[in-house]
């Protein structure tokens, strides 16, 4: 197999912490088959930027970025369950973000899939979007560059998709996924997370990954306070 090979994730391998796992997310697909009105439409997307966030208890030190790092709730009640499951949540009460399940049952933990390029069904992902086609070279880098371009991309909604099993593959309202790791995994290049309030947004948790040069990486900018925690 050449270094790019794909083959379908374990769960072993996704039960290490978030910090561990979401680098080796990176050069892997998500790829999802989303059933509508008896029309059922593939995308399939190359991870290209991840963020790990670990739940109360999870890790050495406390996440202040975490959705869990106050305890489980119904909101991210997903998180603490079996790996390889999607937590699949409203952001802004409008976007759908995508986060792979991480670390042994009973302990909260994520990976967001905060960018993506995608490989397989652009039609499918633009008419979601509500972009046009043919596409531009701009529009197609664009289609899932960020994580709510990508959950709209991939076809998963919240809440009808949270906690769908991207191991199994069981389906789930209509929709079906899976996640795929590279053979050998990519180099990748680590920073702040984007976006993130505070302390939880600096480099004292350079907790973001990414595949150096992508075009489809997001652009950094810096969440509520963290500008100000960092200088």
């Amino acid at each position: 197999m050449g270094d790019g090979a794909l083959r379908l994730a374990t769960r072993a391998e996704l039960s290490g912490l978030p910090l561990e796992v979401a680098p080796r997310l990176l050069g892997g697909e998500l790829r999802t088959v989303v059933t509508i009105v008896g029309v059922a439409e593939e995308v399939r997307l190359r991870i290209t930027e991840t963020e790990a966030y670990h739940g109360h208890g999870t890790g050495p030190e406390p996440d202040p970025g975490s959705h869990a790092r106050m305890g489980r709730t119904a909101r991210n009640a997903t998180m603490w369950g079996e790996p390889g499951h999607l937590y699949v949540y409203l952001s802004h009460g409008i976007h759908s973000c995508v986060n792979v399940v991480c670390g042994p049952e009973g302990q909260a933990g994520g990976v967001l899939l905060r960018a993506g390029e995608v490989v397989f069904g652009a039609d499918a992902a633009a008419r979601r979007r509500g972009v046009a086609t043919p596409l531009s070279r701009t529009a197609l880098r664009d289609l899932a560059r960020g994580p709510g371009r990508l959950g709209q991309a991939v076809g998963l909604r919240h809440p009808l998709h949270d906690g769908i099993d991207a191991i199994g593959g069981t389906e789930l309202h209509g929709a079906r996924a899976q996640l795929w790791l590279r053979e050998r995994p990519v180099e990748p290049t680590s920073g702040p997370r984007v976006g993130v309030a505070g302390v939880a947004g600096t480099a004292a948790f350079p907790w973001r990954f990414w595949i150096g040069d992508d075009p489809t990486v997001s652009p950094f900018r810096w969440g509520r306070g963290a500008a100000e925690a960092a200088a």
